[in-house]
């Protein structure tokens, strides 16, 4: 981007936009294809947006690749995986059972699938996620060790909850909190309520009635499996903060592993298009789904046994924003390895977000400030990541020259932004001590305490820092310098348990 651009992309996210009846003014749609132009540019979104106000499609881009090592680009046409936007398919699904009184929210689960070991789990409590169920790995993990290829599908869940029951977390009502094993309950009511496979059922009575041509089942294991697949969005995921760019997240074993052997359906299994998204929100509007008065509840946080509202502020199949300054706002986001998605709806005001990114977890955020934009706020303008920037440079050229890189780019603080939390983070990636995908990676220790020690040099009053500078100290045997680091963390914060473990643990080494 020239400079001329950004400086029109800075005023555009900086002007305080009036309303207008008719329909967005073409200051406020400038202003959403600025904005994602600068999260494109500074490698933060990667994916397709469309915005629309009253069914009416006002904005709508694709940036970056579908499939990075082909350059096979996205567009409106490629498919993505919704994860966990799948789950309003579902909850949909059993709202329309209990219209039509084939079930009654209230039901105990086990009236549906005899032999469910928990018989205070109603319906309504998986579909609001205040069952207090454990998730499905604490009864399925150690069949899986015990045999790595075994494929875990609907039909193993209620066997596998009977055999290996373990305790609620909470008593169901008493608490919230978001899990998958809800969805795959669900799913197995729908069917057994229904008489009807899931897929089949969800394809006659969502997808259809809605017009969603473009969406279809595909298990998550498929999801990361399906290389040829020439009209599907790859999830992939940057290896590391300082990786230039992303790898498919189907080309790490564990991943591929994981997802092959958990098959469950109900949470996470189809893939779709921002327009065919689209058309499930203009039929959810128009009733033809579900009536008004189901999706009042639906939009309605649940009420815990106590009496008070669920501060998660989950309904029934849906999340609902506290902010209400701009009217009801419900949603559900997804995310999975290598993706992240969101369907955001103003329902005040018949808006709607949709956003789908597969290389980045920001796709609710991005939303919510495109909804923001949309109705004339302000939102900050996005900012490139020095923390990246240093690390790349880091790791490629050496400390020298990273820390000259990150001094010049500290002065352009209009386009770049400086965290600790995020050059904490790079620290770590650099000390391998943190790998969710089991990959091959071997620890780069000069390069760690460079980072933490610069870290030191720019928050010089944050107790963490010292703390985690302390950690890479200790761990190249430098125990000396690291008990200096977490007694200088003990006098920022003399709270820190762990400072003050440390101390005294490296004292008694130093004395002896």
């Amino acid at each position: 981007m020239n400079r001329c651009i950004s400086i029109q992309v800075g005023i555009l996210l900086a002007v305080g936009l009036t309303a207008c009846a008719k329909g967005p003014e073409p200051a406020r749609i400038a202003a959403l294809s600025a904005y994602f132009a600068t999260l494109a540019q500074n490698q933060e979104f990667n994916g397709d947006v469309l915005v629309a106000d009253y069914g009416r499609v006002v904005f709508e881009r694709s940036f970056g690749y579908a499939d990075f090592a082909s350059r096979r680009r996205n567009t409106s046409d490629v498919r993505f995986p919704i994860a966990s936007i799948s789950k309003v398919l579902t909850g949909t699904a059993i709202l329309q059972l209990a219209e039509a009184g084939t079930l009654r929210m209230g039901d105990p689960v086990v009236e549906y699938l005899p032999g469910f070991p928990y018989p205070t789990v109603t319906v309504r409590h998986l579909l609001s996620h205040t069952s207090g169920l454990p998730p499905y790995n604490a009864y399925f993990d150690f069949l899986r060790a015990e045999q790595p290829e075994r494929v875990f599908t609907n039909a193993d869940f209620l066997p596998g909850l009977r055999a290996g029951p373990r305790p609620l977390i909470y008593q169901p009502g008493e608490k919230g909190s978001y899990d998958n094993i809800n969805f795959i309950v669900l799913a197995a009511i729908i069917e057994k309520a229904s008489g009807t496979p899931y897929d089949e059922y969800i394809a006659r009575h969502v997808l259809r009635p809605a017009g969603m041509r473009d969406t279809r089942f595909l298990p998550l294991g498929l999801q990361f499996r399906d290389s040829t697949s020439a009209d599907l969005a790859f999830p992939h995921i940057y290896p590391h903060v300082y990786s230039a760019e992303p790898i498919r997240a189907g080309t790490i074993p564990y991943v591929v592993s994981y997802w092959n052997a958990y098959r469950f359906a109900g949470f996470g299994d189809y893939v779709s298009t921002t327009r065919d998204l689209l058309r499930l929100d203009d039929a959810l509007y128009h009733g033809r789904l579900l009536s008004g008065a189901m999706l009042r509840e639906a939009y309605t946080p649940v009420r815990l046994n106590d009496g008070t509202e669920n501060p998660d502020r989950f309904g029934l199949g849906w999340e609902i924003e506290k902010d209400t300054s701009l009217g009801t706002i419900v949603y559900h986001s997804g995310a999975a390895t290598g993706l992240s998605c969101v369907l955001l709806r103003n329902v005040s005001r018949h808006q709607t977000v949709i956003v789908f990114d597969n290389a980045h977890y920001n796709a609710h955020e991005i939303a919510t400030n495109a909804l923001l934009i949309l109705n004339g706020r302000q939102v900050p303008r996005p900012k490139k990541s020095i923390t990246r920037v240093f690390g790349m440079v880091l790791a490629s050229t050496g400390p020298e020259a990273a820390r000259d890189t990150l001094e010049k780019l500290r002065d352009d603080t209009a386009t770049y932004a400086l965290s600790e939390g995020e050059i904490n983070s790079l620290g770590y990636d650099f000390m391998a001590t943190d790998n969710p995908y089991h990959l091959p990676m071997a620890p780069r220790y000069a390069d760690a305490l460079a980072v933490f020690e610069e870290n030191v040099h720019l928050f010089p009053r944050s107790a963490n820092v010292y703390d985690s500078y302390g950690e890479a100290l200790l761990a190249t045997g430098k125990v000396a310098e690291a008990l200096r680091m977490y007694e200088r963390a003990l006098d920022l914060n003399p709270q820190s348990i762990n400072a003050r473990k440390m101390v005294a643990q490296l004292r008694r080494t130093v004395r002896n």
